[in-house]
C-alpha cells in the first residue's frame, strides 16, 4: 500500500510549534455581508457611493462623504432554513450586528474632515451541519488502520499490548487506533461500516472593531484610512456515527462507534484599509472608487477536547479521550476592490463593486519561540510560515472574486427603498479533501476528519427606510443561499497489487446553508 507517502515526527507533538488546517482557517477568513440596514438593504454596494458607515471596513474614504455627525445601532435575528436544532445549536438567533458613530467637522467652505468608530459582526458563526450517508464498506477505524500499515505513525509495544504512538499522529486516528483496532492482546484488525450520521452544531462570531480618519478635497476627491481590530470567538461541537459491521461473514450489524468533538477558538488580530474616491467629471454625480485591505493578522489559540465511545462488540470499551490546547498565527490575504456609484437627482442611487483576494495565499503559521526585548521593554514571539501545510492550502483554496450590485429609491424625502444582490465565487477546488497525512503540526493537532467544498454563495437583499427629524428608521432583509460537497474523512484507492478490498471510498454528499436576516438600524444624526 503506497497512497500515504508523508510520515508523522514525534516533535509535531510540542506544543510550541503549532499551525491549523486549510478547512479551519479558511472558516476563520472569510466574512458575511453585514453592517448597517441600508448597507445589507444595497447589497454592500456602497463602496463609491459612501455617506453610509458600513463603509469604514470596505472603503474607508466612503466615511468622507458624511456632511453630518450620526451614531447608529442595528440588530436582529438569523434564522437557517431546514436546520435542526442540535446540541446547544439553535437554527434561529438573535444578533447584535453593529455600532458606530461618525463625527463630522468642516474645515472648509466644501471640505471636511471626519473621524469615525465602528463595531460589526463580520462573521456569524451560528450554523449546524447535519449529513448522513450509505458507506459501504468503508469506514473511519479502516482509514486509521491503513495509514498505520503505510507507517504514517509509529505503533509500540507498552509492555501489555501494541498501541498507536499519541506522539506522531493525528487525533483522530489516535482514538480509532487504541479504541477499535488494537484489543487486550496486541491484535490489530479493522472493521467495514454500512453507514454514517453526522451533525455539528457552530456558534459564535468575530467582531471587527474599526478606526476611521477621512476627508475630502473640494468635495471631489475623497480620502480615507481605516485601522481595524478583530475579535474571534468561536465554538463548534460535532457528533460522527458509524454503524460498524463484522460477526463471522463480515456482514453482521455489531454496534455503532461515535467520535465527539468540542474546539474553541479564541483570539485577535488587525489590519489597515485605504480608501479613495474621486468624481472624475466636476459637474457629474459620478464616482469611481478604489481600496485595498492589507492582511489581517491574527494571533490565536485553539483548544479541543475529543472522545471516543465505542459501542461495538470489538475493541477497547471504556471511552477514549483526547486534548489540547495551542497557540498559533494566522494570516489572511490582502484584499483589492474597485467600485463605482452615481445618483440622479435626490431620488435614485446605483452603486456597484467588485473586490479580490486569493485565499490560497492564506498563511498559516508555526510559533517557533520568543524572548523578552530590554531596550523596549517587551515580548516578542516569533513564528514562520507552515510550508507544508501553506503548500496544501495553495492547491485547496483559491482566488474569491465579489460583485456588487444595489440601488436606493426616495419617493419623497422621508421614504426610501432599496434592493441589491451579491455574489461570491467558490473559495474551494472541487477536488480539494482535508488531508491528515500532511507533516504539518495542523494535522497532527486536527480532531475531526470532515470536510466541505462550498459552492459559490448567492445573497439577495432589500429593504426600507424612513428618516423624520433628525432620526432614521432602516430596515433590510438578506436571503443567503451557498450548497457544498460533504465528506465525512478523505478517500483511500488502494494500489493493485492490495486489492479492491484496501479501497475506503466515501461519496460526497450534497449540503447547504440557506439563512435569513432581518436587521433594524435606528439612527440620528447631528
Amino acid at each position: 500500500m503506497k497512497r500515504f507517502t508523508l510520515i508523522f515526527i514525534s516533535a509535531l507533538a510540542a506544543v510550541s510549534l503549532s499551525a491549523q488546517e486549510t478547512y479551519e482557517n479558511a472558516n476563520i477568513a472569510t466574512e458575511d455581508l453585514n453592517g448597517t440596514a441600508r448597507y445589507v438593504g444595497m447589497g454592500g454596494a456602497m463602496d463609491a457611493l459612501g455617506a453610509d458607515i458600513s463603509t469604514i471596513g470596505t472603503n474607508p474614504a466612503g466615511i468622507g462623504l458624511f456632511r453630518h455627525s450620526t451614531v447608529n445601532l442595528s440588530f436582529g435575528f438569523v434564522s437557517q432554513q431546514g436546520g435542526q436544532s442540535f446540541a446547544d445549536g439553535n437554527k434561529t438567533n438573535m444578533s447584535f450586528d453593529q455600532a458606530g458613530f461618525v463625527y463630522s467637522r468642516r474645515t472648509g467652505r466644501s471640505s471636511f474632515l471626519n473621524f469615525a468608530f465602528n463595531y460589526h459582526k463580520s462573521r456569524n458563526f451560528d450554523y449546524i451541519l447535519s449529513a448522513a450517508d450509505a458507506l459501504n464498506g468503508a469506514s473511519q477505524s479502516k482509514l486509521s488502520y491503513l495509514k498505520g500499515a503505510e507507517g504514517v505513525f509509529g505503533i509500540y509495544d507498552n509492555g501489555s499490548s501494541y498501541v498507536a504512538d499519541d506522539n506522531s499522529f493525528n487525533q483522530v486516528d489516535y482514538l480509532y487506533y487504541n479504541a477499535l483496532l488494537s484489543d487486550k492482546d496486541g491484535n490489530f484488525y479493522f472493521n467495514n461500516a454500512d453507514g454514517y450520521m453526522f451533525n455539528r452544531a457552530n456558534s459564535g462570531y468575530i467582531g471587527e472593531y474599526d478606526f476611521n480618519i477621512s476627508g475630502n478635497i473640494n468635495d471631489r476627491v475623497y480620502l480615507g484610512l481605516t485601522f481595524g481590530i478583530s475579535d474571534v470567538n468561536y465554538r463548534g461541537y460535532s457528533e460522527y456515527t458509524e454503524s460498524l459491521l463484522g460477526g463471522a461473514a463480515g456482514n453482521e450489524h455489531i454496534g455503532n462507534v461515535t467520535l465527539a468533538d468540542e474546539r474553541r477558538i479564541d483570539g485577535t488580530g488587525f489590519n489597515v484599509k485605504a480608501g479613495i474616491i474621486f468624481r472624475p467629471v466636476e459637474a457629474s454625480p459620478f464616482r469611481i472608487g478604489l481600496s485595498v485591505a492589507t492582511p489581517t493578522w491574527y494571533d490565536l489559540t485553539t483548544s479541543n477536547y475529543t472522545v471516543l465511545y465505542n459501542n461495538s462488540s470489538v475493541g477497547m470499551y471504556e471511552p477514549r479521550e483526547i486534548g489540547e490546547s495551542y497557540d498559533f498565527k494566522l494570516y489572511t490575504p490582502w484584499k483589492f476592490g474597485v467600485s463605482l456609484g452615481t445618483t440622479f437627482g435626490n431620488y435614485l442611487a446605483v452603486g456597484a463593486g467588485y473586490e479580490y483576494a486569493d485565499y490560497g495565499s492564506l498563511d498559516s503559521r508555526v510559533n517557533t519561540g520568543g524572548g523578552y526585548d530590554w531596550y523596549y521593554d517587551e515580548y516578542y514571539e516569533s513564528s514562520s510560515g507552515d510550508r507544508a501545510m501553506n503548500a496544501h492550502t495553495e492547491n485547496t483554496l483559491k482566488g474569491v472574486s465579489t460583485f456588487r450590485i444595489g440601488a436606493e429609491l426616495k419617493p419623497d424625502s422621508k421614504w426610501a427603498v432599496r434592493v441589491g444582490y451579491n455574489y461570491v465565487s467558490p473559495m474551494y477546488d472541487k477536488n480539494g479533501f482535508k488531508d491528515g497525512t500532511i507533516d504539518s503540526p495542523g494535522s497532527y493537532y486536527s480532531s475531526s476528519t470532515d470536510y466541505t467544498n462550498w459552492e459559490a454563495t448567492n445573497r439577495i437583499t432589500c429593504g426600507v427606510g424612513y428618516n423624520v427629524s433628525n432620526f432614521s428608521f432602516d430596515l433590510a432583509y438578506q436571503y443567503t443561499v451557498q450548497s457544498g460537497d460533504f465528506s465525512p474523512f478523505l478517500n483511500y484507492y488502494a494500489s493493485a497489487e492490495d486489492g479492491p478490498e484496501y479501497d475506503n471510498i466515501c461519496n460526497a454528499v450534497k449540503v447547504d446553508n440557506k439563512r435569513h436576516q432581518l436587521l433594524l438600524t435606528l439612527g440620528y444624526h447631528f
